[in-house]
């Protein structure tokens, strides 16, 4: 399977306290007739550490029963991550019965292993299913880095298929890009960089922003792909500003009050220890979806 384009890592409503499956039902509707490449159920975006084993069973099962509803061929990924590797790996089999296509898999958070203990890691992950997994490299997120040294022994597996680049730092992710085997696929997962990474050469993007801005990151990535930089750029310029504001506060409490106030879900819940977003935030979350609207309708 080859990971490209457009990929959104899709939040979880819940509403009082449980999980929201009208919601859900409603998002997955919504985006089906999006023009969305796959989706991410259970990650970082999704509050996936908050989650049970029921309710991580009940939204892919959800999930995959609404995109047959929308007849749409839309791979499901599902987020795995922890910090001790029998512990993922126990996760990988448990879900294993799950009708999923593949895994986005973080690096293992606050347990900082040496780059030996990383390869060794993700290639127990990988010698343990036969379906694909995309690497989510977050080191501001898990206090650990993949070097691209490491990362590029891991592309030498089958079914270690890609990455969902969050390095931080630039050097890093363009020699990724320039040094990496085909067929592996490096999507950024940073909103704001969207457009650089794709000029740079990356396949596409794992975006928490895409949950509203769909259309626009799509049309970006078109106009690129069919060489109009000008015009993807000033596209791009255009929409900048939302994932700017998106990112004011803990993700994916923004998106959530955002997806509220559209109507894509009926309240903006979260659990602790994410908290709602500041009434100043919520402020100027709805103004500019005020004015996108403005925008939209002259």
């Amino acid at each position: 399977m080859t990971i490209v384009g457009l990929w959104i890592p899709l939040i979880t409503p819940f509403r009082n306290g449980e999980l929201d499956e009208t919601s859900l039902t409603r998002m997955i509707r919504h985006y089906a007739a999006q023009p969305v490449d796959g989706v991410i159920l259970g990650a970082t975006t999704g509050e996936g550490l908050s989650l049970s084993d029921e309710e991580t069973d009940r939204i892919v099962l959800v999930a995959r029963a609404e995109l047959a509803e929308a007849k749409r061929q839309m791979p499901i990924f599902l987020g795995l991550s922890g910090g001790a590797t029998v512990k993922v790996l126990k996760a990988l089999h448990r879900t294993q019965m799950l009708a999923v296509d593949g895994y986005l898999i973080a690096c293992p958070y606050y347990t900082r292993p040496s780059q030996t203990g990383l390869y060794q890691h993700f290639a127990q992950l990988a010698g343990n299913t036969d379906r694909p997994i995309v690497i989510y490299n977050i080191p501001y997120r898990t206090g650990v880095n993949l070097g691209n040294e490491t990362m590029l022994r891991l592309a030498e597996l089958p079914n270690i298929v890609g990455v969902k680049d969050c390095c931080a730092d630039a050097g890093q992710s363009f020699d990724l890009l320039r040094h990496r085997p085909q067929g592996f696929s490096v999507l950024t997962g940073e909103d704001a960089l969207f457009y650089t990474a794709l000029t740079q050469g990356a396949d596409g993007g794992i975006l928490a922003s895409a949950h509203v801005g769909t259309e626009t990151l799509a049309h970006v990535r078109m106009l690129l792909r069919q060489g109009d930089q000008r015009a993807a750029l000033a596209a791009w310029r255009a929409y900048a500003d939302t994932p700017r504001l998106l990112f004011q506060e803990p993700n994916p409490a923004p998106i959530k009050h955002w997806l509220w106030r559209t109507g894509l879900i009926d309240s903006p819940e979260l659990r602790l220890p994410m908290v709602p977003i500041s009434d100043a935030l919520a402020q100027r979350i709805d103004q500019h979806i005020e004015g996108l609207k403005a925008r939209a309708a002259a």
